[in-house]
């Protein structure tokens, strides 16, 4: 699997959202949001993003999950890792500069495509374009 298969998910939970537009969360899942993409806002501390319902992690939510886009320290990977694998999301992606590699071999290792330290946003213009 590629990058490019992987941009053609459509369900996409966003770990670690946020609802300021000056954060990166919040940039790049709006623009995935205008690109098509349905956006799940995944952050405890958010009631909604955009009017969209968040859930206070990935086994809170009541549809499919294609990827797991994450925005939050290398150090809090693992655990939404775990989720992701439980859940049985296609893919996991760490956006630029988070990498865990032990996540990463964890979720290999059950058939999760894994991305590390690339944005979505640069990935989807670099390739959809």
């Amino acid at each position: 699997m590629s990058i490019e298969t992987i941009l053609n998910y459509k369900n996409i939970a966003v770990v670690g959202i946020s609802d300021n537009p000056e954060r990166p969360s919040y940039d790049v899942a709006g623009f995935l949001e205008e690109h098509g993409y349905n956006i799940i806002p995944v952050n405890p501390s958010l009631a909604e993003w955009k009017g969209k319902k968040s859930y206070p992690d990935l086994k809170s939510i009541p549809v499919k999950v294609d990827v797991v886009d994450i925005f939050r320290r290398p150090e809090a990977v693992p655990p939404i890792v775990d989720e992701a694998i439980a859940i049985k999301a296609k893919a996991v992606w760490m956006q630029l500069g988070i990498v865990n590699e032990e996540a990463a071999a964890k979720a290999m290792a059950t058939g999760i495509e894994v991305v590390m330290d690339k944005c979505m946003k640069i990935e989807y213009n670099r390739l959809k374009r």
